[in-house]
């Protein structure tokens, strides 16, 4: 499938912004699955400075600098990306799920992708106890991986209500476990603790979900906006799986990816420094259309 994907970023201040400095991460670039035919970045008001590179996971980074006073900062995604349908395995032809944690710990690869980066607590994902052991129910001993992850995201979407406003981008996986309510980066970090408390590599993936109309049946819940779901190491044999936790599917040619990380801080879509006073108001718009 291939879309046409648009996304503007509009960052609001209460009083004037004198200088900035900001790392943006809203480019995507290709990845197993995903190819980008072309990706433009609009940033207004125009950076006196600006570059282009990459970080250890292979995002995409525009670092820019802004000199002129300004009240808006507005950045324009303008791109065209093409996502093929995954090789899904059988589910309970994956491997025993202990299997994948004892192939996770005994790696030697360093990469980027490896599983070792994915196994531990980060900056916003702590392990924490009472998510590992909800987690824990779904896989009993010698559950093939993808079935007991699969029956996960279920559970989850069963027993934590959607709901915008209930917290924020600081919001942590403990808070928003005993909350049971939050967005689609709660769901991914909370799927994300449980499963590295057991033991197994899961990263978190920021992107964008197929535009539908409110009253299309087979819209996900997520669209119109930034998404979140996660992805897990299933063993050396398949590698990493797409889950969407928010909706209980595999991530699949609806998703676009845009940036990985180990939890929200390595793939924020804005970041940086401001000289100025007051508060500020950040919104975003998202259409993923399909190209006829």
């Amino acid at each position: 499938m291939i879309y046409d994907v648009r996304q503007t970023t509009t960052c609001a201040y209460a009083s004037p912004v004198a200088h900035a400095r900001h790392v943006l991460r809203l480019t995507p670039v290709h990845r197993d699955g995903q190819r980008v035919h072309v990706a433009a970045l609009q940033i207004l008001p125009e950076p006196v400075h600006r570059r282009e590179g990459q970080d250890f996971f292979g995002n995409r980074l525009t670092w820019i600098e802004i000199e002129e006073p300004h009240d808006t900062l507005t950045v324009r995604l303008a791109a065209r990306v093409a996502v093929d349908a995954p090789l899904e395995p059988e589910p309970m032809a994956t491997p025993p799920w202990e299997t994948v944690r004892e192939q996770a710990f005994a790696t030697s690869d360093i990469g980027p992708l490896s599983p070792a980066h994915f196994l531990f607590a980060s900056r916003m994902v702590s392990l924490d106890p009472e998510i590992r052991d909800y987690t824990r129910e779904s896989f009993p001993p010698g559950r093939p991986i993808l079935d007991a992850a699969i029956a996960l995201i279920h559970r989850l979407k069963s027993d934590i209500v959607y709901e915008i406003g209930a917290t924020t981008v600081t919001t942590t996986p403990p808070m928003s476990f005993a909350l049971r309510r939050g967005v689609c980066q709660d769901f991914a970090h909370i799927m994300i603790s449980g499963l590295r408390g057991l033991g197994l590599p899961a990263l978190y993936v920021s992107g964008y979900l197929r535009s539908a109309p409110a009253t299309d049946a087979t819209r996900l819940q997520g669209s119109e906006a930034m998404h979140a779901w996660v992805m897990l190491w299933c063993g050396g044999a398949i590698g990493w799986l797409g889950l969407d936790p928010t909706n209980a599917v595999l991530a699949e040619e609806a998703h676009v990816m845009l940036a990985v990380g180990r939890d929200y801080t390595d793939v924020a879509p804005v970041d940086g420094v401001i000289l100025g006073s007051g508060g500020q108001r950040m919104g975003v718009s998202v259409s993923v259309l399909p190209v006829s």
